[in-house]
């Protein structure tokens, strides 16, 4: 395993550095974000639900708009960059916020810079590496992403101690590693030279390209749809922790937890998933979110919520990079981008659905109902896999090029 993460190309670990930086950033901001809107700006869980939901779906839908734009233009990075100095000028507005309406504008905003990035980056990760390493390369990516996504909170906690819990103060600490990520990412990534493509010889908003994309890729977007509606916003594992009664400057601890785990696993589960069965992999995910889901809603202590997030954590490990790869896989080499785009539109649209439901059961039926609806989802996700038949590994890396 040594082996392989030493052979991938440079671009691919300063694209996964940059993901740390703004991961950091924007994980410090997300994990006291939630009880910033709920204890000083009064918002309702109902309302939280909402704007988280309605924050990512606006990243997703930005994602088919950027992924097709990067596959018509055959340059993903000016789009990478634009993506995350978007997201990097938003960071001074979370603690200059006096009213709701304030960090919904801020978070649309850095959402706009996700939906910009993501799925041109998830292109240009594919375009750098051969199939067979895909799912390594996947995997580091999302690991470095999660390093920053611990690290970020771990600062939030840290500051918040040292600044005896002055949220506002806390969230401009925010600024500084955004936009160290944007200034690495311009310096250091280099796209590779495309000689099979044209550019301008694909319409990048036509309807009638999605018709180049194969059943097997359909029915990916459908079961990462389900996999969504099972894994609502994670703005909600923090609520879950003030709930359980985590003082609120060590709230962050939560996304710590969750973190650690997710950056320890990820890399070796994208590595797995360059050799195991898929079908196999996303099922043991499932099972683990179920998991997960099970032990926040029985929680009453913070330790027990620390144990439901370690298990949420394993489960983004084994599903996400291993997701992300299918996608690769399954599509035309031309339209890459489009496919991560539509992809990541479903996702995003699920996600908006699962947020809003969640925050409706929280505030009807409390805390246990949201994720006992959480591993219900889940189970049915489950149940579409046993209609999920991956090919062999030499048919899907066929169709891959």
């Amino acid at each position: 395993m040594k082996g392989i993460y030493r052979t991938l190309p440079r671009s691919i670990w300063v694209l996964g550095l940059g993901s740390l930086f703004m991961d950091t950033s924007s994980e410090l901001v997300h994990s006291l974000l939630p009880v910033f809107m709920a204890t000083v700006l009064g918002a309702s869980m109902v309302t939280i639900g909402i704007i988280e939901g309605i924050a990512e779906a606006t990243a997703a839908i930005t994602k088919v708009f950027s992924g097709a734009l990067s596959d018509y233009f055959r340059k993903r990075k000016f789009l990478v960059v634009l993506g995350y100095g978007l997201s990097a000028i938003t960071k001074p507005v979370f603690p200059l916020a006096t009213t709701i309406w304030w960090v919904f504008g801020a978070r649309f905003v850095d959402r706009i810079g996700k939906g910009i990035r993501g799925a041109p980056r998830d292109a240009l990760i594919a375009d750098i590496v051969p199939a067979q390493q895909r799912g390594a390369a996947y995997g580091l990516r999302q690991a470095l992403d999660s390093v920053g996504a611990f690290v970020g909170p771990l600062l939030a906690v840290a500051f918040m101690i040292w600044l005896a819990n002055d949220i506002k103060a806390v969230l401009w600490v925010a600024v500084v590693p955004a936009f160290i990520a944007v200034l690495l990412l311009v310096v250091a990534v280099r796209e590779p030279e495309d000689s099979g493509h044209t550019p301008g010889s694909r319409n990048p908003l036509s309807l009638a390209e999605a018709r180049h994309l194969s059943l097997r890729y359909w029915h990916i977007v459908a079961l990462g749809a389900v996999f969504t509606l099972a894994r609502f916003s994670e703005a909600f594992l923090i609520l879950r922790a003030q709930d359980v009664g985590l003082a609120v400057g060590y709230v962050p601890v939560i996304m710590i937890v969750m973190n650690i785990v997710y950056a320890l696993f990820a890399y070796p589960a994208g590595a797995a998933a360059d050799r195991l069965s898929a079908r196999t992999l996303l099922v043991f995910g499932l099972g683990v979110l179920i998991a997960a889901d099970v032990v926040l809603a029985l929680a009453a202590a913070p330790l027990v919520a620390f144990l439901g997030a370690a298990f949420w954590g394993l489960h983004m490990a084994l599903t996400q990079g291993l997701l992300s790869k299918l996608v690769a896989d399954t599509a035309p080499a031309e339209l890459r981008g489009t496919a991560f785009g539509i992809f990541n539109l479903v996702s995003g649209c699920a996600l908006l659905l699962a947020s809003v439901i969640a925050g409706s059961l929280w505030s009807v039926f409390g805390a246990a109902a949201t994720f006992t609806a959480g591993a219900s989802f889940a189970a049915l996700a489950a149940m579409g896999l046993l209609f999920y038949r991956p090919k062999a590994r030499a048919a899907a890396q066929r169709a891959s090029t």
